[in-house]
């Protein structure tokens, strides 16, 4: 890793002193909760970039470092370059948290004489926003554990599982609520609401469970994880601004859950726009597992404590697609390498589609199976003289997308991912705000 450069460290001492000023400014008004965020996210952006480019020697010579396989020089560079990004945003929310409660705290300490009411509002509302942040703590400490153990897949698909008990017992005693909306067609048989009770929880539990693993699912290339969490992480601010919009009536009831996670999300985007900076083609340094984990439990924090995970898993189409492409090798139907990342080719320097061999020919189900995805486009196929498949492409949707496409070179590979992720995740905001009439009678966002 090489050193700040003059123009680098300038620029990012501009910036922090730039973010210093807008927040010491913000405590001669109400605390500007929101434009504090952005400074903060600022000073993340600054913070992260410097400790990456600092810490990289250190985190090779601790024996974090790997090689990256798509280049024909394979140089060793840092790995578990996540776990700085982590922990810069811990800190970064953990200093935040007054802001939100500035009017508050004033209030209640400047003799106003209405210091137990407005203490115990005060407590109520930091107690909601404290619970939205710890559960990425944990998952965090986790992932640097599997980065450390290299843990098998089959172990590690269940340890966002852990980071999310904490998460449902804080929905369990804050909000409780495990209703659901029943579309018009069928409220004559189910009525408006139905209670599913605990199987409410067990879909909390599966979305904070697929969150991190289907990020850590979909990689394979240079800037493919930070790049799509970065495009999600914008989507969903995209989405809470729009309840925060002036054409939205106000006060709206889902405003100050949407606040909340623009206090999540705007420093994640800038610690994760940080590590881009170094992870994109020609990588730098690699993320880790620590990162995906990160990442996804960001997202499913915000998702089911602000009340929209529904809208969330709208804005992950990409990756559920991936999941279920990938299922058959994920649960051994078909054998499954240990890596599954595209195949470079040393000669052109382009990317290729990854291939598996079969020692014997697959079962009679699986064949036909996989024949009919090859006549859909869907995998590519080798047959002997038998017609027997010997060779199948890998089941992942960056394997398929250079089935698709040929043979690309890596960053390409990403942008077109990336295309399709913000097209997905666009549609899906159209889908829940406009579409979604068709099946219910309104839609809480109304302009």
């Amino acid at each position: 890793m090489t050193d700040l450069s003059r123009t680098e460290t300038l620029s990012l001492f501009a910036l922090t002193a730039s973010c210093v000023g807008v927040i010491a400014n913000t405590f001669h008004g109400d605390g500007e909760p929101l434009i504090a965020s952005l400074a903060f996210s600022g000073i993340a952006f600054a913070a992260t970039f410097c400790l990456i480019r600092w810490l990289g020697d250190a985190f090779m010579r601790a024996g974090l470092k790997g090689r990256d396989m798509s280049k024909i020089k394979k140089t060793e560079i840092p790995e578990t370059m996540g776990a700085v990004c982590a922990v810069v945003y811990l800190l970064i929310i953990i200093i935040f948290i007054p802001f939100p409660f500035y009017k508050d705290i004033v209030a209640a300490t400047s003799g106003g004489g209405n210091r137990d009411v407005v203490v115990e509002l005060q407590h109520v509302e930091t107690g909601r926003y404290l619970h939205r942040f710890p559960h990425s703590k944990s998952v965090v400490l986790l992932g640097i554990g599997d980065d450390l153990f290299d843990i098998r897949w089959r172990h590690k698909v269940l340890i966002p599982a852990f980071a999310a008990i904490p998460m449902l017992i804080v929905y369990f005693v804050d909000f409780g609520v495990t209703r659901v909306v029943v579309p018009v067609s069928l409220r004559p048989y189910l009525g408006e609401l139905v209670d599913l009770g605990w199987l409410y929880y067990a879909y909390m539990a599966a979305i904070a469970i697929f969150c991190p693993n289907c990020i850590n699912i979909l990689a394979g290339v240079n800037g493919i994880e930070v790049s799509q969490s970065l495009v999600i992480a914008i989507l969903i601010a995209l989405n809470d601004c729009l309840y925060l919009a002036p054409i939205t009536p106000y006060p709206h009831p889902a405003t100050d859950s949407h606040l909340f996670s623009l206090y999540l999300l705007l420093p994640f985007i800038g610690v994760s726009l940080a590590l881009l900076c170094h992870n994109w083609f020609p990588a730098k340094v690699f993320v880790g597992d620590t990162y995906c984990y990160f990442a996804g439990m960001v997202f499913a924090v915000v998702g089911i404590q602000g009340h929209f995970s529904k809208t969330l898993l709208l804005l992950f189409v990409p990756q559920i697609f991936n999941f279920l492409y990938s299922a058959p090798q994920l649960f051994r139907l078909i054998p499954c390498p240990r890596h599954r990342l595209p195949k470079f080719n040393a000669r052109t320097g382009l990317l290729g589609p990854s291939t598996l061999d079969f020692q014997h020919p697959p079962s009679p189900l699986v064949s036909l199976a996989l024949k009919l995805l090859h006549r859909l486009w869907l995998v590519r196929v080798t047959t002997n003289s038998q017609g027997e498949i010997i060779q199948s492409t890998n089941l992942t949707i960056l394997n398929l997308y250079l089935v698709w496409r040929g043979p690309m070179r890596e960053d390409k590979v990403a942008i077109g991912i990336l295309i399709l992720q913000t097209a997905c995740g666009l549609l899906g905001l159209v889908i829940r705000h406009r579409l979604a009439l068709w099946v219910f009678d309104t839609d809480n966002l109304k302009f």
